[in-house]
Protein backbone atom coordinates (compact mmCIF):
# COMPACT_ATOMS: atom_id res chain seq x y z
CA UNK A 1 0.00 0.00 0.00
CA UNK A 2 1.79 3.91 -1.53
CA UNK A 3 1.34 5.96 1.86
CA UNK A 4 -0.69 8.72 1.27
CA UNK A 5 2.53 10.93 1.41
CA UNK A 6 5.44 11.67 0.32
CA UNK A 7 9.00 11.66 1.73
CA UNK A 8 9.24 15.21 0.83
CA UNK A 9 6.06 16.45 2.45
CA UNK A 10 7.77 14.19 5.57
CA UNK A 11 11.36 15.93 5.89
CA UNK A 12 9.27 19.31 5.86
CA UNK A 13 6.96 18.61 8.58
CA UNK A 14 10.01 17.58 11.13
CA UNK A 15 12.28 20.77 9.73
CA UNK A 16 8.59 23.08 10.85
CA UNK A 17 8.72 20.35 14.46
CA UNK A 18 12.22 20.59 14.73
CA UNK A 19 11.95 24.56 14.19
CA UNK A 20 9.03 25.34 16.68
CA UNK A 21 8.37 21.90 18.31
CA UNK A 22 8.91 23.59 22.20
CA UNK A 23 8.50 21.68 24.97
CA UNK A 24 11.03 18.22 25.10
CA UNK A 25 10.44 14.71 24.18
CA UNK A 26 6.83 15.23 26.22
CA UNK A 27 5.08 17.59 24.27
CA UNK A 28 7.50 16.50 20.93
CA UNK A 29 5.57 12.72 20.87
CA UNK A 30 2.75 14.23 21.34
CA UNK A 31 2.85 16.56 18.42
CA UNK A 32 4.00 13.30 16.14
CA UNK A 33 0.90 11.46 17.24
CA UNK A 34 -1.41 14.44 16.73
CA UNK A 35 -0.13 15.73 13.66
CA UNK A 36 0.81 12.59 11.78
CA UNK A 37 -1.35 10.04 13.45
CA UNK A 38 -4.98 11.67 14.39
CA UNK A 39 -4.83 14.49 11.81
CA UNK A 40 -3.04 13.54 8.62
CA UNK A 41 -3.31 9.94 9.38
CA UNK A 42 -0.08 9.63 7.15
CA UNK A 43 1.38 7.03 10.09
CA UNK A 44 -0.87 4.31 11.70
CA UNK A 45 -1.45 4.14 15.31
CA UNK A 46 0.19 0.65 15.61
CA UNK A 47 3.07 1.53 13.68
CA UNK A 48 3.49 4.59 16.08
CA UNK A 49 2.97 2.85 18.97
CA UNK A 50 5.91 0.12 17.88
CA UNK A 51 8.20 3.34 17.19
CA UNK A 52 7.59 4.47 20.59
CA UNK A 53 7.94 0.97 22.67
CA UNK A 54 11.19 0.58 20.38
CA UNK A 55 12.00 4.16 21.72
CA UNK A 56 11.74 3.96 24.92
CA UNK A 57 13.84 0.55 25.13
CA UNK A 58 16.97 1.72 23.31
CA UNK A 59 19.32 4.62 25.09
CA UNK A 60 19.41 7.70 23.81
CA UNK A 61 16.78 10.87 23.45
CA UNK A 62 13.31 9.66 22.78
CA UNK A 63 11.75 12.24 20.14
CA UNK A 64 14.94 12.14 17.46
CA UNK A 65 14.58 8.26 17.84
CA UNK A 66 10.64 8.09 17.37
CA UNK A 67 11.21 10.88 14.39
CA UNK A 68 13.75 8.13 13.12
CA UNK A 69 11.68 5.09 13.31
CA UNK A 70 8.61 7.17 11.66
CA UNK A 71 10.80 7.76 8.77
CA UNK A 72 11.60 4.52 8.47
CA UNK A 73 7.83 3.25 8.07
CA UNK A 74 7.10 3.66 4.96
CA UNK A 75 11.11 5.18 3.16
CA UNK A 76 13.09 2.66 4.97
CA UNK A 77 16.86 4.11 5.55
CA UNK A 78 16.61 7.07 3.76
CA UNK A 79 13.90 8.34 5.24
CA UNK A 80 15.18 7.01 8.71
CA UNK A 81 18.12 9.37 7.69
CA UNK A 82 16.59 12.41 6.12
CA UNK A 83 14.10 12.54 8.38
CA UNK A 84 16.54 12.59 11.63
CA UNK A 85 18.53 15.36 10.14
CA UNK A 86 15.75 17.27 9.32
CA UNK A 87 14.59 17.23 13.10
CA UNK A 88 17.84 17.64 14.90
CA UNK A 89 19.25 20.13 12.43
CA UNK A 90 16.81 23.55 13.07
CA UNK A 91 17.91 23.32 16.78
CA UNK A 92 21.31 22.55 16.19
CA UNK A 93 21.79 25.52 13.93
CA UNK A 94 19.55 27.38 16.84
CA UNK A 95 22.34 26.39 19.52
CA UNK A 96 25.11 27.18 17.30
CA UNK A 97 24.28 30.57 16.86
CA UNK A 98 23.87 30.99 20.88
CA UNK A 99 26.63 29.47 21.33
CA UNK A 100 28.85 31.65 19.07
CA UNK A 101 26.61 35.07 21.05
CA UNK A 102 27.51 33.52 24.49
CA UNK A 103 31.11 33.24 23.87
CA UNK A 104 31.59 36.78 21.72
CA UNK A 105 29.51 38.87 24.70
CA UNK A 106 30.52 37.26 27.55
CA UNK A 107 27.49 35.09 28.80
CA UNK A 108 23.50 35.05 28.56
CA UNK A 109 21.78 37.33 31.48
CA UNK A 110 18.57 37.10 29.68
CA UNK A 111 18.55 33.29 29.52
CA UNK A 112 17.11 32.99 33.03
CA UNK A 113 14.25 35.16 32.53
CA UNK A 114 13.27 34.21 29.28
CA UNK A 115 13.28 30.27 30.84
CA UNK A 116 11.57 31.61 34.22
CA UNK A 117 8.56 32.49 31.41
CA UNK A 118 8.68 29.72 29.01
CA UNK A 119 9.57 26.95 31.14
CA UNK A 120 6.28 27.52 32.91
CA UNK A 121 4.46 27.49 30.02
CA UNK A 122 5.94 24.53 28.35
CA UNK A 123 4.58 22.64 31.44
CA UNK A 124 1.04 23.54 30.74
CA UNK A 125 2.50 22.04 26.75
CA UNK A 126 3.71 18.91 27.74
CA UNK A 127 0.27 18.57 30.45
CA UNK A 128 -2.26 18.91 27.44
CA UNK A 129 0.10 17.03 24.98
CA UNK A 130 0.54 14.04 27.66
CA UNK A 131 -3.23 14.07 28.60
CA UNK A 132 -4.10 13.68 25.03
CA UNK A 133 -1.46 11.24 24.26
CA UNK A 134 -2.37 9.47 26.99
CA UNK A 135 -6.54 8.88 26.07
CA UNK A 136 -5.81 8.40 22.40
CA UNK A 137 -3.27 5.44 22.91
CA UNK A 138 -4.19 3.47 26.08
CA UNK A 139 -8.21 3.26 25.30
CA UNK A 140 -10.51 1.77 28.21
CA UNK A 141 -8.18 -1.15 28.55
CA UNK A 142 -8.06 -1.60 32.93
CA UNK A 143 -4.64 -4.05 32.63
CA UNK A 144 -2.70 -0.93 30.24
CA UNK A 145 -4.33 1.89 32.54
CA UNK A 146 -3.36 0.02 35.80
CA UNK A 147 0.09 -0.08 34.19
CA UNK A 148 0.27 3.39 33.04
CA UNK A 149 -0.58 5.21 36.80
CA UNK A 150 2.00 2.82 38.42
CA UNK A 151 4.43 3.90 36.30
CA UNK A 152 3.44 7.13 36.49
CA UNK A 153 3.40 7.18 40.33
CA UNK A 154 6.82 5.59 40.72
CA UNK A 155 8.31 8.15 37.69
CA UNK A 156 6.87 10.79 39.76
CA UNK A 157 8.16 9.46 43.24
CA UNK A 158 11.82 8.50 42.08
CA UNK A 159 11.94 11.30 39.68
CA UNK A 160 13.45 9.24 36.87
CA UNK A 161 12.59 6.71 33.88
CA UNK A 162 13.27 3.09 35.57
CA UNK A 163 13.84 0.91 32.23
CA UNK A 164 13.08 -2.28 34.39
CA UNK A 165 9.83 -0.89 35.22
CA UNK A 166 8.88 0.10 31.57
CA UNK A 167 10.56 -3.90 30.72
CA UNK A 168 8.51 -5.89 32.94
CA UNK A 169 5.12 -3.73 32.26
CA UNK A 170 5.91 -5.31 28.60
CA UNK A 171 5.81 -8.50 30.54
CA UNK A 172 3.13 -8.78 32.20
CA UNK A 173 0.99 -7.61 29.26
CA UNK A 174 2.56 -10.31 26.86
CA UNK A 175 2.10 -13.16 30.01
CA UNK A 176 -1.71 -12.09 30.03
CA UNK A 177 -3.09 -11.55 26.43
CA UNK A 178 -0.27 -14.06 24.91
CA UNK A 179 1.07 -17.25 27.01
CA UNK A 180 4.38 -18.04 26.69
CA UNK A 181 3.96 -20.14 23.95
CA UNK A 182 5.71 -18.04 21.95
CA UNK A 183 8.99 -18.03 23.88
CA UNK A 184 10.56 -19.69 21.44
CA UNK A 185 8.99 -18.18 18.20
CA UNK A 186 11.34 -16.71 16.01
CA UNK A 187 9.57 -13.17 17.47
CA UNK A 188 12.82 -13.55 19.87
CA UNK A 189 14.57 -11.52 17.42
CA UNK A 190 13.61 -8.12 17.92
CA UNK A 191 14.66 -7.75 21.58
CA UNK A 192 17.15 -4.97 20.92
CA UNK A 193 20.54 -5.95 22.73
CA UNK A 194 22.93 -3.17 24.85
CA UNK A 195 25.78 -2.79 23.01
CA UNK A 196 29.16 -3.24 25.16
CA UNK A 197 30.97 -0.59 26.77
CA UNK A 198 33.21 1.98 24.89
CA UNK A 199 36.72 1.92 25.91
CA UNK A 200 38.15 5.18 25.08
CA UNK A 201 41.36 5.24 23.60
CA UNK A 202 44.17 7.20 24.67
CA UNK A 203 44.58 10.60 23.19
CA UNK A 204 44.96 14.15 23.66
CA UNK A 205 42.98 15.50 21.09
CA UNK A 206 39.81 17.38 22.28
CA UNK A 207 37.49 16.70 19.81
CA UNK A 208 38.44 12.82 19.95
CA UNK A 209 38.04 12.92 23.81
CA UNK A 210 34.52 14.84 22.75
CA UNK A 211 33.55 12.37 20.09
CA UNK A 212 33.85 9.26 22.84
CA UNK A 213 32.07 11.29 25.46
CA UNK A 214 29.61 11.98 23.82
CA UNK A 215 29.29 8.38 21.89
CA UNK A 216 29.31 6.81 25.08
CA UNK A 217 26.10 9.79 26.13
CA UNK A 218 24.22 8.62 23.13
CA UNK A 219 24.81 4.70 23.40
CA UNK A 220 24.21 4.30 27.09
CA UNK A 221 21.98 6.76 29.02
CA UNK A 222 18.13 5.96 29.36
CA UNK A 223 15.07 8.05 29.68
CA UNK A 224 14.37 10.94 27.72
CA UNK A 225 15.07 14.73 27.77
CA UNK A 226 16.83 15.93 30.78
CA UNK A 227 17.92 12.14 31.93
CA UNK A 228 20.99 13.07 30.27
CA UNK A 229 21.79 16.32 32.33
CA UNK A 230 23.67 14.30 35.25
CA UNK A 231 25.78 12.16 32.61
CA UNK A 232 27.08 15.32 30.86
CA UNK A 233 27.89 17.22 34.00
CA UNK A 234 30.25 14.19 35.50
CA UNK A 235 31.75 14.61 32.03
CA UNK A 236 31.79 18.20 30.83
CA UNK A 237 32.43 19.73 34.21
CA UNK A 238 33.66 17.43 36.96
CA UNK A 239 36.27 15.20 34.80
CA UNK A 240 37.43 17.13 31.77
CA UNK A 241 36.69 20.61 33.19
CA UNK A 242 35.53 22.19 29.73
CA UNK A 243 32.55 24.09 31.41
CA UNK A 244 32.37 25.76 34.36
CA UNK A 245 29.27 25.58 36.89
CA UNK A 246 27.60 28.23 35.76
CA UNK A 247 28.19 27.71 32.05
CA UNK A 248 26.69 23.93 32.71
CA UNK A 249 23.48 25.62 34.18
CA UNK A 250 23.09 27.96 30.86
CA UNK A 251 23.58 24.93 28.54
CA UNK A 252 20.97 23.38 30.57
CA UNK A 253 19.08 26.50 30.02
CA UNK A 254 19.59 26.47 26.54
CA UNK A 255 18.31 23.12 26.15
CA UNK A 256 14.95 24.48 27.90
CA UNK A 257 14.40 27.54 25.53
CA UNK A 258 15.57 25.85 22.04
CA UNK A 259 12.58 23.32 19.83
CA UNK A 260 13.41 20.67 18.75
CA UNK A 261 14.91 17.37 21.11
CA UNK A 262 16.70 19.30 24.17
CA UNK A 263 19.15 16.95 24.14
CA UNK A 264 20.85 18.91 21.25
CA UNK A 265 22.18 21.31 24.09
CA UNK A 266 25.24 18.79 23.52
CA UNK A 267 25.96 21.11 20.88
CA UNK A 268 26.03 24.16 23.03
CA UNK A 269 28.48 22.12 25.43
CA UNK A 270 30.72 21.09 21.82
CA UNK A 271 30.75 24.18 20.89
CA UNK A 272 31.81 26.12 24.03
CA UNK A 273 34.35 23.01 24.80
CA UNK A 274 36.28 22.84 21.31
CA UNK A 275 34.22 25.58 18.79
CA UNK A 276 32.58 25.01 15.69
CA UNK A 277 34.04 21.58 15.39
CA UNK A 278 33.28 20.96 18.71
CA UNK A 279 29.93 21.49 18.21
CA UNK A 280 29.72 19.21 14.90
CA UNK A 281 31.77 16.32 16.93
CA UNK A 282 29.46 16.87 19.90
CA UNK A 283 25.80 16.13 17.94
CA UNK A 284 27.23 13.38 15.70
CA UNK A 285 28.84 11.38 18.66
CA UNK A 286 25.21 12.00 20.05
CA UNK A 287 22.86 11.04 17.63
CA UNK A 288 24.57 8.35 15.80
CA UNK A 289 23.68 5.85 18.65
CA UNK A 290 19.95 6.67 18.57
CA UNK A 291 19.91 6.32 14.96
CA UNK A 292 21.31 3.02 14.67
CA UNK A 293 19.41 1.93 17.78
CA UNK A 294 16.17 2.65 15.90
CA UNK A 295 17.51 1.53 12.35
CA UNK A 296 19.20 -1.77 13.00
CA UNK A 297 15.64 -3.40 15.10
CA UNK A 298 13.52 -1.48 13.24
CA UNK A 299 13.17 -4.51 10.29
CA UNK A 300 12.26 -7.01 12.92
CA UNK A 301 10.08 -4.66 14.61
CA UNK A 302 8.22 -4.19 11.21
CA UNK A 303 8.10 -7.78 10.51
CA UNK A 304 7.52 -9.60 13.58
CA UNK A 305 5.30 -6.39 15.06
CA UNK A 306 1.96 -8.04 14.34
CA UNK A 307 2.71 -11.02 16.12
CA UNK A 308 0.49 -11.41 19.28
CA UNK A 309 3.28 -12.05 21.77
CA UNK A 310 4.82 -9.16 20.49
CA UNK A 311 1.84 -6.76 20.11
CA UNK A 312 1.22 -7.30 23.73
CA UNK A 313 4.70 -6.86 24.89
CA UNK A 314 4.64 -3.20 22.86
CA UNK A 315 1.04 -2.83 24.14
CA UNK A 316 2.53 -3.20 27.48
CA UNK A 317 6.03 -0.79 26.98
CA UNK A 318 3.61 1.90 24.99
CA UNK A 319 1.29 2.02 28.70
CA UNK A 320 4.68 2.46 30.68
CA UNK A 321 6.08 4.77 28.27
CA UNK A 322 3.30 7.01 28.51
CA UNK A 323 2.82 6.70 32.26
CA UNK A 324 6.38 7.51 32.54
CA UNK A 325 5.94 10.62 30.22
CA UNK A 326 3.09 11.85 32.51
CA UNK A 327 5.32 11.27 35.72
CA UNK A 328 7.73 13.13 33.98
CA UNK A 329 5.20 16.19 33.65
CA UNK A 330 4.66 16.43 37.37
CA UNK A 331 8.43 15.88 37.86
CA UNK A 332 9.14 18.94 35.57
CA UNK A 333 6.32 21.19 37.50
CA UNK A 334 7.22 20.46 40.75
CA UNK A 335 10.72 21.64 39.70
CA UNK A 336 9.92 24.56 37.54
CA UNK A 337 6.28 26.23 38.62
CA UNK A 338 8.32 27.49 41.85
CA UNK A 339 5.78 30.41 42.51
CA UNK A 340 2.83 31.74 41.74
CA UNK A 341 2.81 33.64 38.49
CA UNK A 342 4.78 30.74 37.24
CA UNK A 343 1.93 28.40 38.33
CA UNK A 344 -0.37 31.01 36.95
CA UNK A 345 1.55 31.00 33.68
CA UNK A 346 1.37 27.28 33.25
CA UNK A 347 -2.40 27.10 33.65
CA UNK A 348 -3.24 30.18 31.47
CA UNK A 349 -1.16 27.72 28.75
CA UNK A 350 -3.39 25.05 29.35
CA UNK A 351 -6.80 26.98 29.95
CA UNK A 352 -5.48 28.47 26.31
CA UNK A 353 -4.66 25.08 24.81
CA UNK A 354 -7.93 23.46 25.79
CA UNK A 355 -10.47 26.47 24.20
CA UNK A 356 -8.13 27.32 21.56
CA UNK A 357 -7.05 23.46 19.78
CA UNK A 358 -5.59 25.52 16.52
CA UNK A 359 -3.08 27.96 18.46
CA UNK A 360 0.47 27.32 17.37
CA UNK A 361 2.47 26.38 20.35
CA UNK A 362 4.96 29.08 19.21
CA UNK A 363 2.35 32.11 19.97
CA UNK A 364 2.23 30.76 23.36
CA UNK A 365 6.23 30.32 23.89
CA UNK A 366 6.90 33.60 22.62
CA UNK A 367 4.09 35.65 25.12
CA UNK A 368 5.69 33.39 27.81
CA UNK A 369 8.92 34.22 27.27
CA UNK A 370 8.12 37.96 26.66
CA UNK A 371 5.80 37.71 30.12
CA UNK A 372 9.25 36.38 31.41
CA UNK A 373 11.34 39.04 30.69
CA UNK A 374 8.73 41.68 31.76
CA UNK A 375 8.55 39.95 35.38
CA UNK A 376 12.11 39.66 35.84
CA UNK A 377 12.66 43.23 34.78
CA UNK A 378 10.29 44.37 37.14
CA UNK A 379 11.73 42.25 40.24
Amino acid sequence: MNPSYSLKDLIIYFLKLGTWGFGGPVALVGYMHRDLVTDKKWIAEEDYKEGLALSQLAPGPLAAQLAIYIGYVHYHLAGATLVGLAFVLPSFLMVLAIGYAYVAYGGLPWMQAVFYGVGAAVIGIIAVSSYKLTTKSIGKDKLLWAIFLIVAIITFATGQEILWVILLAGVIVWFVKAPPRWLASQAQAIVPFMLAQIQPVATESRLWQIAVFFTKAGAFVFGSGLAIVPFLYGGVVTEYRWLNEQQFLDAVAVAMITPGPVVITVGFIGYLAAGFWGAVVAALATFLPCYLFTVLPAPYFKKYGKHPAIKAFVDGVTAAAIGAIAGAVFVLGKRTLVDLPALAIALVAIIILLKFKKLPEPLIIAGAAILGLTLKLIV
